[in-house]
């Protein structure tokens, strides 16, 4: 867990390179549907492609456990009694 602060975005409302460094402005959907600033993300241009690369990474290990949930759930009906799977995991 880290100790720095924690952002919610849902989307990027803007980015910028200026002198080396990839500013990203991570956006927030508000009650009204409209997208407001969250915060900024600063990552230096030569880290980007890894940090982005890691992002897909995660992606990619998302979507095969959801695959693997979703094949494990019965085609026809659910019975009540089995509980939902697990809608939230941490991958290393």
């Amino acid at each position: 867990m880290t100790s720095g602060p924690t952002l919610f975005c849902d989307g990027i409302l803007d980015g910028s390179v200026t002198f080396g460094v990839a500013r990203l402005t991570l956006a927030q959907t508000g009650p009204d549907g409209k997208l407001t600033a969250a915060g900024q993300l600063v990552v230096p241009l030569v880290q980007l492609p890894g940090l982005v690369n890691g992002l897909a990474g995660l992606l990619k290990q998302v979507e095969t456990r959801m695959r693997e949930q979703q094949a494990q759930q019965p085609a026809a009906e659910t019975p009540t009694d089995v509980p939902p799977p697990a809608s939230a995991f941490r991958f290393g």
